[in-house]
């Protein structure tokens, strides 16, 4: 738990947290309320979201997640709120152009919806003290899943790159490029950090913070124009990154590498006069 002094907002942002925390204050279902993301951690910058994040008592939280809107509107009025199927999360942009997440926990399980450093704004029952909100590795099991689907779908979608180059069906080829591009950065992601949450899903999430410019820089080559010779170059040097991570990651989790699927599927990208 940090203190509140050195926390610096954008003077829109402090209207919506100001009205946040009276709002927090004047819930009775609402039992305490704290400051996450980049703020909370001091890492901030002029583009930072705002992320707020609130805990209800137990009997209350049916009631406040079925009326979010309601609370949202005493923030603001919203001009986009969605929770994309999340059972406790709103992201939220106001009408002056404010945006984060709100988040929402229940009492007896407030441990579980944030992750690192925060910022108590309100706390009505003493129960943030002392807390410590730790970021649950993911299954390793699920991990494993995850880059056993990598491996073989790289060459599902390698199929219909390669179809579309041969056909000169170039907006096809650059949407397939784009999927082969992103698991060579999915698998950079676990081969730094088995555990990253981002691989698989969303593959370019703050990726300068988990691969290094150098590890990217050889796929740099592979962003360029909307022409054959292009995509064709631009596939070797995917495919070439996709070898040289995949092999050694299956056999470090245990997964075997279709490797005569490989050798097959190579055949396909034909050399482009």
């Amino acid at each position: 738990m940090l203190p509140m002094h050195d926390v610096i907002l954008r003077p829109d942002q402090q209207i919506v947290l100001d009205r946040f925390m009276n709002a927090c204050q004047q819930d009775d279902r609402v039992i305490a309320a704290f400051l996450g993301g980049s703020y909370a951690s001091g890492t901030s910058d002029a583009y930072s979201d705002l992320d707020i994040n609130l805990i209800t008592s137990d009997v209350s939280f049916d009631d406040f997640w079925d009326n979010r809107i309601t609370f949202m509107r005493k923030l603001g009025e919203p001009a986009f709120m969605e929770n994309f199927g999340t059972p406790n999360i709103v992201c939220y942009i106001l009408d002056n152009g404010v945006e984060g997440d709100l988040v929402i926990g229940r009492e007896s399980q407030f441990e579980t919806i944030h992750t690192g450093p925060y910022r108590v704004l309100l706390d009505k029952k003493d129960i943030l003290k002392g807390a410590v909100f730790n970021r649950r590795p993911p299954d390793p099991d699920d991990q494993i899943e995850t880059l056993r689907r990598m491996i073989t779908w790289f060459w599902h979608d390698w199929v219909h790159f390669t179809t579309a180059l041969r056909r000169g069906q170039l907006w096809w080829a650059q949407g397939q490029l784009e999927m082969l591009r992103g698991y060579c950065i999915s698998l950079l992601r676990l081969q730094n950090d088995f555990s990253d949450h981002e691989a698989g899903d969303e593959p370019y999430f703050k990726i300068e913070k988990a691969i290094s410019v150098e590890q990217l820089s050889r796929l740099e080559a592979t962003f360029g124009p909307l022409e054959r010779r292009h995509l064709y170059q631009a596939g070797k040097v995917v495919a070439g990154m996709y070898k040289d991570l995949a092999p050694s990651l299956a056999h470090a989790h245990g997964i075997s590498y279709p490797l005569n699927l490989e050798m097959v599927l190579m055949k396909r990208l034909e050399p482009i006069d």
